[in-house]
């Protein structure tokens, strides 16, 4: 894999951001696309250009606003509440059709830099009930998109199976670790690092941390 090139689907967070380093220990030459589809925090953007400047990396910004006209949600809308699924309930930070879309672009990118892997973040282990974060969706998009384009693509998945604590371990088995944690932002309150501590990505990720380093403290 060190002479072959990826595109890592990169918004800044926590878990694309140790999809980067893992890429970034793989892959010949890599390079991240952030799609701005008007989403609730502007930081989001620039949390991630200044990541991508410090670890030089190329970095394309698509506009992706369409998507924020057609999936109204607590994402792209300040007066939709930030909350879980209830009852079967998808929860209200669910962009419809957001990966599929994202996905399919990076494919695009990736046929044009002469890329055959595409790096995301999508987690079925601590994946908040989204569908397209499934294992057996981006399997059946991998399908889709090398038919459509007539290519080889491969959608590398390296979260897939990891929940929040073994995704803090890999960032720090990466030497990511204190990158991951100061420099991302996933909080739905737009608070870089340890995040508001309340909203339901600032729990799942501080909650992943604390038993991380209970776990590293132990050994």
């Amino acid at each position: 894999m060190k002479k072959e090139k990826a595109v890592v689907v990169f918004s800044g967070g926590q878990d694309s951001t140790t999809c980067l380093f893992w890429a970034l220990e793989r892959f010949a030459e890599v390079e991240a696309v952030t799609f701005d589809y008007n989403q609730r925090h502007r930081l989001e953007i620039e949390c991630a250009q200044n990541i991508a400047n410090e670890l030089g990396i190329k970095h394309h910004i698509l506009d992706m606003s369409l998507l924020n006209q057609l999936a109204p949600n607590a994402l792209t809308r300040n007066d939709i509440e930030v909350k879980d699924g209830e009852d079967g309930e998808l929860p209200s930070t669910f962009v419809p059709g957001r990966n599929l879309l994202f996905l399919s672009f990076a494919g695009v990118i990736a046929s044009q830099i002469g890329a055959k892997h595409i790096v995301t973040g999508v987690c079925e282990t601590d994946f908040s009930g989204y569908p397209d974060c499934r294992d057996v969706f981006i399997k059946s998009l991998n399908v889709t998109l090398n038919l459509s384009m007539d290519d080889s693509f491969v959608i590398d998945t390296p979260l897939m199976w990891l929940n929040k604590e073994e995704t803090w371990e890999l960032a720090d088995r990466l030497g990511a670790f204190e990158f991951v944690r100061e420099k991302t932002l996933t909080c739905y309150n737009g608070i870089i690092a340890d995040g508001c501590g309340e909203c339901p990505a600032c729990k799942l990720r501080q909650k992943g941390l604390v038993d991380y380093l209970s776990k590293r403290k132990e050994s």
